[in-house]
């Protein structure tokens, strides 16, 4: 047989051998990185291959959505280092928005205007952000839709979003803290509660007198207040607190953990060979805040609980090394960890927490089952039947197997839990399926977010996207439909339906989103809706302006150079859709301006001259026209 060309891609009949030749190179470069830690896990996870893309075609779900209709669910994607959240329709996979967070955005001029450096407060400094996780608030275990809240690894913030202006409304830096990983919600009753994991070990306080001295350093877990977005409490704790969860009780958080011998390099972290899930009871920590119970470092007053060794605030469950994952089965039964360095997944029966805490049972009592998945399990999701799917990140599959079925393998029985294993490309991390994180999970949609994407798609350079694919779970079988390139590195997303997302088209003027120009306006006199006037006081200058398509109430205004200009643009229009803009050539500023809002940007106008500014989204027929002069006088 004459030799494939390597340069060319594989025919039909080369595909499946080319598919099993990358994945021995993932699976061989993976455990480069994992020698002596996966150990005899290497002989486990047999491939069980799907249904075959003939089959798949006329057994899977249709995933196009038509011209003029509308997808079935919203997704909401993190982005990693870019910093904001990304707005999906699920099937189709279309991308509809990016909501900037932790990032400057020019389109929108977030990072610019004053009313996002209101929200960003002192941290508007960094203008960037490290996105992991995004999830949207609950009533009773189900979505509500009145927030989504993130978090930034890079800089240790948590924001909030608001859903209905798909806009950040608030955002907090966490003290003590250092780096904030996982983030999960309070379910029920209500999400009250923002829990974020601190990753890094640091001293407490961090100040500069223990640099040198790891028996000093801790991380912390914390609780947001999502009403008021303030620290409410943290919980001092052993160990570098990974992913976390909440039940559905409202009671308890649990969050995995490693490097319980708290060290500073690879191999001082590798040396236990146990680490923990980290069981926190939130109304034991409730009550010593309010009993004053507590210690604060720095200078910060959030109160510290003291969550280490033997307390009554937190339990210690021992599980395999370096567990990942932290997810909850959606009829609030069990926490299920990721081994990530053990083939194994944890599962621990939220009922009989409350026993743990009060020491009837024994720490391990809490784990039913330790299901053997694969080589990598990292994070879990679930289909409300009863399977949970979870991802194996060096054997490059996801696996689909049924919760109870391992409990009762785990118990002596002999019985199969796994359903089935699916390739996918290449070495997955975050996966969740459609409403899996509440108690509706439907069992409709799955996305596995893969860390590479190798050969799926057309080069473009040395940095690779990564690789989201869809897969149908409505049937027995997992059937893959889509690829789709994520650039930089997404980590995870969630899947709701679209009544429980209500977006506002056109903003009510009393919206709180600019009281600050508001209040500004009333100080100087003005009226945002009908004024347009140049105001000034000293070197300080605020010129107020309206928008009504294809004009600003301005055609011009006049400043020194040096002075301090604040602009302030409101849009009268009031139909859907359209948008205005601002923009000065030549001084960067860019800003958007929806139906009925009012946008506002400060700026020192260093530049003597003649400096156009001009409307940046297409708003009517004569677009091009909307414009106007800022003459800067030397």
């Amino acid at each position: 047989m004459k030799p494939r060309d390597p340069q060319q891609p594989p025919t039909p009949e080369e595909e499946p051998l080319a598919n099993e030749g990358r994945r021995r190179f993932l699976v061989n470069s993976a455990l480069v990185g994992t020698a002596g830690v996966a150990g005899a896990a290497t002989g486990i996870g047999t491939l069980s291959r799907s249904p075959s893309a003939e089959a798949a075609r006329h057994e899977a779900a249709d995933i196009h959505v038509p011209p003029g209709q509308l997808d079935d669910y919203y997704g909401f994607w993190s982005s990693g280092q870019t910093g904001e959240v990304r707005v999906l329709g699920v099937p189709s996979m279309r991308e509809f928005a990016r909501i900037p967070v932790f990032n400057r955005e020019s389109a929108t001029g977030w990072g610019q205007t004053n009313e996002s450096l209101a929200v960003m407060g002192e941290s508007a400094k960094f203008q960037n952000g490290d996105l992991h996780h995004v999830h949207m608030s609950y009533t009773d275990g189900k979505y509500d839709g009145r927030y989504l809240f993130v978090h930034d690894k890079l800089n240790t913030r948590i924001a909030r979003i608001r859903v209905d202006i798909m806009r950040c409304d608030k955002m907090v830096t966490i003290p003590n803290a250092h780096a904030i990983h996982g983030l999960r919600l309070q379910k029920v009753p209500r999400t009250g509660y923002v829990f974020g994991n601190g990753e890094m070990i640091v001293p407490l306080p961090n100040d500069g007198r223990h640099l040198d001295a790891p028996e000093h350093y801790w991380s912390v877990f914390t609780a947001v207040d999502g009403d008021t977005m303030e620290v409410a409490w943290q919980v001092w704790v052993d160990g570098n607190l990974d992913n976390t969860n909440a039940d559905y009780s409202g009671r308890f958080a649990a969050s995995t953990c490693y490097n319980s011998e708290r060290g500073v390099t690879l191999s001082e972290k590798m040396r236990p060979e146990r680490d923990w899930v980290v069981v926190f009871d939130i109304p034991r920590i409730e009550e010593a805040v309010r009993l004053g119970n507590y210690v604060t470092f720095g200078d910060n007053e959030v109160p510290v609980v003291d969550g280490r060794g033997e307390n009554p605030f937190t339990r210690y469950i021992p599980i395999p090394r370096s567990p990942h994952g932290m997810n909850a089965t959606p009829d609030g039964k069990y926490l299920i960890a990721g081994g990530k360095l053990s083939p194994t997944c944890s599962v621990i029966d939220t009922r009989m927490l409350p026993d743990l805490f009060d020491d009837r049972i024994g720490l391990r009592d809490v784990v039913v089952a330790e299901p053997e998945l694969g080589l990598g399990p990292l994070h879990s999701t679930f289909d409300g039947r009863g399977n949970a799917y979870t991802t194996l990140f060096i054997d490059s599959q996801v696996v689909k197997w049924n919760v109870e079925d391992a409990i009762r393998h785990y118990q002596g029985e002999d019985v199969n839990y796994i359903r089935q294993k699916l390739d996918v490309h290449y070495q997955p991390g975050h996966i969740n399926a459609s409403l899996a994180e509440t108690s509706e999970a439907d069992g409709k949609w799955l996305m596995v977010l893969s860390k590479f994407s190798k050969d799926r798609f057309l080069p473009v350079g040395p940095l690779h996207a990564e690789n989201d694919q869809l897969i149908d779970i409505s049937g027995e079988e997992m059937v893959l439909l889509h690829d789709g390139p994520a650039f930089a590195e997404p980590h995870d997303c969630i899947i709701c339906r679209p009544d429980q997302v209500n977006t506002i088209q056109v903003f009510d003027r009393n919206d709180p989103w600019w009281e600050g120009a508001r209040r500004m306006a009333a100080e100087d006199g003005v009226t945002l809706e009908t004024d347009n006037t140049v105001i000034r006081d000293g070197n300080k200058v605020r010129v107020y302006m309206t928008a009504v398509a294809p004009e600003y109430g301005m055609d011009h205004f006049r400043v020194k150079q040096g002075d301090e200009v604040t602009v302030v643009v409101t849009n009268l229009d009031r139909i859907e859709d359209l948008s205005h803009g601002f923009a000065i050539i030549n001084y960067g500023i860019s800003m958007e301006v929806n139906p009925q809002q009012t946008s506002s940007v400060t700026f020192v106008a260093d530049k003597p001259g003649v400096y156009w500014y001009y409307c940046t989204w297409f708003c009517h027929a004569l677009h091009m026209e909307m414009a106007g002069r800022m003459l800067v006088e030397a």
